[in-house]
């Protein structure tokens, strides 16, 4: 137990619990304990009747560890107590011992109150103490053998594709598991040393073992969250407290075993990659030995009848698959480092870390820290330094699991801030370019409003704990949240922005985080066909050209009734189309073998029809290029009436898009499926050629979500930019400063584009982007009813215009109008070529 204290917990003060983290604390030295002082006003003063006891209740046979625990239980059960007949001498006599520096925890005889002796007697203090050690050490385990697993499956070179297997995509997964598998593919993302073996039983069970274990654990620590913070029931009977923790903690013993025989067999692979036979020859002999312990010990646990010496047993068992776990991540460790970690080997770790998965490299440091120099390298001695690291009461312990800890949310900084600000002005100053009015919702929405149009995403929601009454859930979007709210307020048009943050329950890596910013535009409302389609793609080209300047980017585009019909064309049925859609949506990160198989094996499509399949999701190509084929005569496309309006549509879009000048940024991609079940139409990705982050904005039509939230459908298009991806992008390719000085000036909506004629998407669609290029905040609109131009301009106090009738149609002119009041003016005839310039010049 360490003598120096360094930190302090504060028993029973207003609106506290106690947690098992905190007994952990307590009874291994690394924390003292008080009594907030409100709760010694509440100990009687008063003299009360007393009885002598010559025991504080706790049995013989625990370790110095799993007393103390036992007595901070005590205290904050008599804490819990009536006041009135608790006295101040007893729980200061706990808090002297728990303090003392003095280990051999002498306790004399003591005199309690009728009240303390029911306490004493029926709190189970020891047995929810040690519970709530291994609830500490478990939960700790939980979170780093996974580590480990992944650093032997880099040793061992394993074939990790079994991973990918056990999500059906069904919901009826094992959860437990598919998550395991999920944080060991981030784990090993990138690693240049998986794959190369066949697999092996040994890695393929990892999910399933480490998953079951996560499920105990998590009811131990909830059983022992509610007992450390109960009162002891009063009167004859049982509470039954001891019953029902002897039940779950029975029930830890089989995971325990096989998490501990899981390492075990993982070390023994890494053993035969260490080219030092003593090293090596030590390693398995101190594996074996604590192997043998695990099996002997938990074979008396498992005939133990009383709850409290199996609590004991198993927080033994629980410390030997530490030092197992410990054992293995030395031995993958040596494995991957050729054993050698003297003064020859340092100039090989760079390359050595190098090949690491994203989630390894951040802990390779930590074992090169606790490592010893050349001069002290016997092999004894560098495997006791690892097992250190893997002891909870080690030194190296705390920085080790604060690097496998992290969870997917990150802190800036005063530089990164300034620098995210002034991207957060680009952004914002772009869509009201576009006429976009900021808008915010609630963080948090009803879950039955998440819930259901997210598709096999939904399971990535955070849910908010029960406390009674409505069901919450932190927000996983901004468009469904943006949906509920024009349904709510009876709204049928809006052009809005949001820049806000976002939840997942998703595996942090590298460019992916739980939380992070979202930046939405969307244009609800009924308009011209394909208007807000080609406006929200022209933004987001801007955008990627503001932010990521001159680094390779490619928006990839499709339609999801042209989807739809390509299924239905290869003889897909209806009620498949969404989980074969997801599937497809794999096809940037798996091999269409690999997609095949899922499709095939897990979602019960044919081989021929998966074939079929996979001759189209292979077309893409430049947008007129790629309609113009799908368009040919005899076309099984123009044969299927969802596919013929998709590209119909897309006709329209890619026309507005060339005469714009930015169809060049586009790819017309039919492997493009997007995962999310409410988009209708065409569907957007945006990524960085070369950057290994995923997606970096993406969107779609949706035009009946709304109408899931209201008795209106309203029909809209959206788009969502992740400026925490932008931003790792930028820090790779080290162009912070660059990006620090590009600053766009922020002004409203300057000019209005009227074209008072109908179908004429692409003459707004030239004219308007050409005032976007010239930094002018613009709208457009295309209809014959001239009131409604001119209610629009003044209504959103919009001093230009630039009208484009009939006759400035046949005679390539436009009219620049000025309609502030009290300053008309009217100029006739402007060339298209000066028209920006004129205006630019009265701005």
């Amino acid at each position: 137990m360490s003598a120096e204290r360094r930190s302090m917990i504060t028993l029973a003060g207003k609106g506290s619990s106690l947690s098992s983290s905190s007994v952990y604390k307590i009874a291994s030295g690394v924390a003292n304990v008080r009594i907030d002082s409100s709760a010694i006003e509440r100990l009687s003063t008063r003299p009360l009747p007393l009885i002598k006891r010559n025991s504080f209740g706790i049995p013989e046979g625990l370790t110095n560890e799993e007393t103390r625990a036992s007595l901070v239980v005590l205290l904050n059960k008599l804490l819990l107590s009536n006041s009135g007949s608790v006295c101040s001498v007893l729980p200061l006599k706990i808090l002297e011992i728990l303090n003392s520096k003095d280990e051999t925890l002498d306790f004399g005889d003591v005199e309690v109150t009728e009240e303390e002796n029911v306490v004493l007697e029926k709190s189970c203090a020891s047995l929810v103490g040690i519970c709530s050690v291994i609830d500490h050490k478990a939960t700790a385990l939980s979170q780093i053998v996974d580590s480990v697993a992944a650093l032997s499956c880099e040793a061992t070179k394993a074939d990790i594709t079994s991973f990918s297997s056990l999500d059906s995509g069904d919901g009826f997964g094992n959860k437990d598991a598919i998550s395991v598998a999920g944080d060991l593919k981030v784990l090993l993302n990138g690693s240049k040393a998986v794959g190369k073996v066949a697999e092996v039983e040994e890695v393929s069970k990892i999910p399933r073992i480490h998953g079951k274990f996560r499920d105990v654990v998590r009811s131990v620590h909830s059983d022992a969250r509610v007992e450390l913070n109960s009162g002891v029931i009063k009167g004859g009977g049982d509470s039954g407290v001891g019953e029902a923790l002897g039940a779950t903690l029975s029930a830890l013993c089989m995971p325990i075993k096989s998490l501990g025989e899981c390492s075990f067999l993982r070390a023994k692979l890494c053993f035969e990659s260490i080219g030092n036979e003593n090293l090596r020859n030590l390693l398995l002999e101190k594996s074996c030995a604590e192997y043998e312990n695990l099996k002997s010990g938990l074979k008396l646990a498992l005939v133990e009848e009383d709850p409290c010496r199996l609590a004991h047993k198993l927080n033994e068992s629980l410390g030997i698959v530490w030092r197992i776990v410990g054992l293995e991540a030395a031995a993958a460790y040596f494995a991957l480092s050729g054993g050698d970690k003297s003064g020859n080997a340092d100039k090989e770790e760079s390359k050595k870390e190098s090949s690491f998965g994203e989630g390894n490299k951040p802990s390779y440091p930590v074992y090169q820290r606790g490592l010893v120099s050349s001069e002290e390298a016997n092999g004894g001695v560098q495997v006791e330094k690892i097992l250190d690291l893997y002891n909870p009461e080690g030194h190296g312990f705390d920085g080790l699991l604060a690097k496998v800890k992290e969870i997917g949310t990150r802190d800036f900084a005063q530089v990164k801030m300034i620098i995210r600000e002034k991207a957060f002005s680009i952004i914002q100053n772009v869509f009201k370019k576009h006429g976009a009015t900021a808008l915010d919702t609630p963080v948090f929405e009803l879950r039955e409003t998440l819930m259901g149009k997210y598709g096999e995403e939904s399971k990535l929601i955070y849910d908010l704990a029960d406390q009674g009454g409505e069901l919450c859930s932190l927000r996983y979007d901004l468009t469904v949240p943006f949906a509920r709210y024009v349904a709510m307020n009876g709204i049928t048009s809006i052009k809005r922005y949001q820049i806000a943050k976002v939840y997942r329950r998703d595996n942090p890596s590298h460019g992916r985080y739980r939380e992070f910013y979202q930046c939405d535009f969307d244009i609800a409302g009924l308009s011209e066909p394909m208007g807000p389609d080609f406006e929200y793609i022209y933004s987001v080209c801007f955008l990627l050209a503001c932010l990521l300047l001159f680094l390779p980017k490619q928006v990839k585009l499709n339609h999801r009734k042209l989807l739809d019909g390509m299924l239905e064309i290869c003889g897909v049925a209806a009620e498949k189309f969404r989980t074969i859609c997801s599937s497809i949506d794999k096809l940037d990160k798996q091999s269409f073998e690999q997609v095949k198989k899922e499709m095939v094996e897990e979602k019960g499509l044919s081989s021929e029809i998966a074939d079929r399949i996979g001759s189209f999701v292979k077309e893409k190509g430049a947008p007129m290029e790629l309609l113009s084929k799908l368009r040919q005569e005899g076309s099984e496309f123009l044969g299927n009436s969802s596919a013929k309006e998709a590209l119909d549509e897309l006709s329209i879009m890619f026309e507005a898009l060339e005469r714009s000048k930015c169809s060049h940024r586009v790819v017309f991609d039919l492997s493009l499926a997007r995962g999310l079940d409410y988009y209708t139409g065409v569907i957007f990705e945006a990524v960085c050629i070369g950057a290994e982050v995923g997606s970096i904005a993406a969107g779609g039509r949706y035009d009946n979500l709304i109408g899931m939230f209201g008795a209106k459908q309203v029909p809209a298009v959206g788009m969502s930019l992740g400026i925490e991806r932008v931003f790792n992008i930028l820090e790779k390719k080290q162009k912070l400063e660059k990006e620090q000085k590009r600053v766009v000036r922020s002004t409203e909506t300057k000019v209005l584009v009227s074209i008072m004629e109908e179908d004429e998407l692409g003459e707004a669609a030239e004219l308007v982007s050409q005032l976007w290029e010239a930094d002018i905040n613009a709208e457009y609109l295309v209809t014959k009813r001239n009131s409604k131009h001119f209610d629009w301009a003044k209504g959103s106090k919009i001093p230009w215009m630039v009208v484009v009738g009939k006759t400035e149609l046949s005679e390539g002119v436009v009219t620049l109008k000025k309609i502030v009041e009290g300053s008309e003016e009217e100029i006739r005839g402007v060339p298209r070529d000066s028209f920006v310039a004129e205006l630019l010049k009265r701005l």
